[in-house]
């Protein structure tokens, strides 16, 4: 069974937030962008639906909150290596995002997290395969060893 993820995320400027996350890497699928809403390919099975905050309103009856000032869920994306994780970075940086902290090293994993501009809060890592795969602490054993 496939499973693809869709992430619904608002925006106060569709046109600023489609900039910004290709400026990451996505692409934009035009089968499923309009006025309302794009749909930005992080791969083949993860996708951000950003969505006008009227629209993203039209979908719920709760009331909406600001990702400025509330945080409702953290999500994490894996890149391929700790200089994929630092580029992304300082490509969400260079196109009005903003890094709110210092990178996370816990030495079998990488993170960072970045602030899109209407304060949706992403962080990106990696970690090394065979720490996904042994787990971390037989990871680290192994190294200690080393």
């Amino acid at each position: 069974m496939t499973t693809n993820i869709f992430v619904n995320i608002a925006t106060t400027d569709l046109d600023r937030a489609k900039a910004y996350y290709t400026a990451l890497g996505c692409e934009i699928n035009p089968l499923f962008t309009d006025d309302n809403a794009a749909c930005l390919v992080w791969s083949d099975t993860i996708y951000f639906m950003v969505l006008t905050k009227e629209y993203f309103s039209s979908f719920t009856d709760k009331e909406f909150a600001d990702p400025k000032t509330h945080a409702q869920v953290l999500l994490s994306i894996s890149r391929d290596s700790r200089e994929k994780v630092d580029e992304t970075i300082e490509a969400g940086v260079a196109h009005g995002g903003t890094n709110p902290g210092e990178p996370q090293d816990y030495g079998f994993m990488y993170s960072r997290d970045l602030i899109d501009p209407d304060g949706n809060g992403i962080q990106f890592m990696y970690m090394d395969p065979k720490a996904a795969e042994q787990g971390p602490e037989a990871y680290m054993a192994e190294q200690a060893q080393a």
